[in-house]
């Protein structure tokens, strides 16, 4: 499968997210840039999901319908043609890390999905939900992981 790549200005790869983006600061979503983006992508979706935070990953946001051709998204910005969804605190758009305190550093996803159609999702999706739809559309992706601690 082809690669995309994905990376942030703000922090680099398994890196310290600054707290501006964290629930309890700013809440500002980073920004990002991506390349490498196949011909023939329908749709981009972009998925941060936490790992670390429990049996079921924690979605912290999930954004469909994204353009093929857009290469960035602000920060505390939308990318282009994106619809964002509800996330794992029950709030639509990004909300940031806000792992307990006293744990070691969670680690944030962010990935970055080339589709051959478009995703099909309803209602309130998690994580789980999420990967299952990408099945048998994905043809390329890409990653970035952000960590970060209070």
């Amino acid at each position: 499968m082809a690669g995309i790549m994905l990376r942030s200005t703000a922090f680099t790869d398994h890196d310290l997210l600054p707290g501006r983006f964290a629930k309890d600061g700013d809440n500002m979503s980073p920004p990002l840039q991506w390349s490498d983006v196949p011909d023939s992508t329908e749709e981009l979706v972009l998925l941060v999901e936490d790992p670390d935070a429990g049996k079921e990953p924690f979605l912290h946001w999930l954004v469909t319908g994204i353009s093929p051709e857009a290469g960035e998204v602000p920060e505390g910005g939308v990318p282009p043609g994106g619809r964002e969804w509800p996330n794992s605190f029950g709030e639509t758009g990004w909300s940031g890390p806000l792992p307990p305190r006293g744990e070691e550093a969670h680690r944030y996803f962010f990935r970055l999905y080339a589709l051959n159609r478009p995703l099909d999702l309803s209602g309130a999706p998690q994580a789980a939900d999420v990967h299952r739809a990408l099945k048998g559309r994905e043809i390329a992706s890409g990653t970035t992981v952000g960590t970060y601690f209070r």
